[in-house]
């Protein structure tokens, strides 16, 4: 890839919500939550407790879990409750603690029913490419966050961003969550935050993703997430304007991705650290 040395000028930063949050703004912006919705009082606690948390820091953040894990290694493992139950969940919680949301949608259907509740729609990684569910989401006027693919390069992205603005959405931002390398692993590849920012996008850097080792587990996902932290130190000092963290209380009893999640223990004083680091870069 060829690297010029003047980036092409970012879009001012993106609004999450009116009047609220925004993607490149000042501070960076954590989208935190659990992998999936375990139960409604779960997921509520979960939610309480980042708020608390985010408010206590002055950081903004935007609350995330997902409603299915339509892509899970065995067909026994845990998927979740269902799109129109679990964006309910997420819509309330959102409208009751002030947050804006955010869930993954796998089928145009899907993008349709999510958009009544959810602030922003995420394409999952290995549908980063499906134009329908690109269309039907960008269709929806909801902020729109694709997922990079393991499997495509950094430009490739461009390819993505014209879809969605063909389809007259321009309220979008790319995650990058590691890159396929070899068998059962990913390789966290921080040049593409610059690179994708060189194409003139907002970045969000996904540390837990980014650990894991698919199938590793044989009938399920394995991961590093003692690496998580220090993928998201590493990201943040690259430029990028936001990380996405999956957290729970305890991960070793996670009903998804337990392995590859941040204790939520240990997130206030890493959550600091990056708003440290963040500030430093900007400077």
């Amino acid at each position: 890839m060829t690297v010029s040395l003047t980036p092409a000028p970012l879009p001012p930063p993106l609004p999450i919500v009116e009047g609220g949050i925004a993607l490149g703004g000042p501070l960076p912006l954590f989208i935190l939550g659990p992998c999936v919705i375990e139960s409604e009082e779960f997921v509520w606690k979960m939610a309480r407790a980042l708020h608390e948390m985010c408010a206590g820091l002055s950081l903004p953040f935007v609350f995330k879990a997902s409603y299915d894990k339509a892509n899970r290694t065995s067909g026994k493992s845990f998927r979740g409750m269902g799109v129109k139950e679990g964006c309910r969940i997420l819509g309330d919680i959102g409208r009751s603690l002030g947050v804006p949301v955010t869930t993954d949608v796998h089928s145009p259907e899907e993008a349709e029913a999510a958009a009544e509740w959810i602030d922003i729609l995420q394409i999952p990684a290995f549908l980063c490419r499906q134009t329908d569910l690109i269309e039907a989401a960008a269709g929806t006027g909801r902020v729109v966050n694709v997922k990079k693919g393991q499997f495509l390069a950094p430009q490739d992205v461009a390819n993505i961003a014209r879809k969605l603005e063909s389809f007259g959405n321009e309220r979008f931002f790319f995650t990058e969550r590691g890159v396929t390398f070899g068998y059962n692993n990913l390789v966290a590849d921080m040049r593409a935050l610059y690179w994708i920012r060189e194409l003139g996008y907002r970045i969000v850097f996904d540390a837990t993703h980014s650990v894991q080792r698919p199938g590793g587990g044989g009938d399920k996902t394995s991961g590093d997430g003692v690496l998580a932290p220090v993928l998201a130190r590493a990201a943040v000092a690259a430029g990028c304007d936001g990380v996405f963290i999956e957290t729970h209380e305890d991960p070793s009893k996670a009903l998804s991705d337990g392995p590859n999640q941040v204790p939520l223990a240990d997130l206030p004083a890493l959550l600091q650290k990056l708003a440290k680091i963040h500030a430093l870069v900007r400077e």
